[in-house]
């Protein structure tokens, strides 16, 4: 198991939001469309799941194109801006989180 304690505020030089995008695309081109896109804002949590840590301005544009990949008759796309004072806990298989400021107990 694997604890993450984080507090995320915002501060004035760096705005940064933690997001949490997670997915389920029936489409397998669309989905590698998304999972290829959602790569340049994070770091793959799990085969449908994205955490990234980034600016208002890219968190705007990222639910501005989310659509674009998301046929609404039969596919899910969430996303979940994480405030405050949080924890995560994980089991399994996981990989090693890129973002600077992530701390692993």
């Amino acid at each position: 198991m694997e604890d993450y304690f984080f507090q995320v505020e915002k501060s004035e030089d760096k705005n940064l939001l933690l997001i949490l995008i997670i997915y389920d695309v029936v489409n397998d081109k669309r989905r590698n469309k998304l999972a290829k896109y959602l790569s340049g804002y994070g770091n793959r949590v799990q085969k449908s799941a994205f955490e990234a840590k980034i600016t208002t301005k890219k968190y705007e544009k990222l639910l501005k194109d989310l659509p674009n990949f998301c046929n609404i008759t039969e596919d899910s796309i969430r996303v979940y801006k994480i405030i405050g004072k949080s924890q995560v806990k994980a089991w399994g298989v996981s990989e090693e989180a890129k973002v600077e400021d992530v701390i692993i107990l």
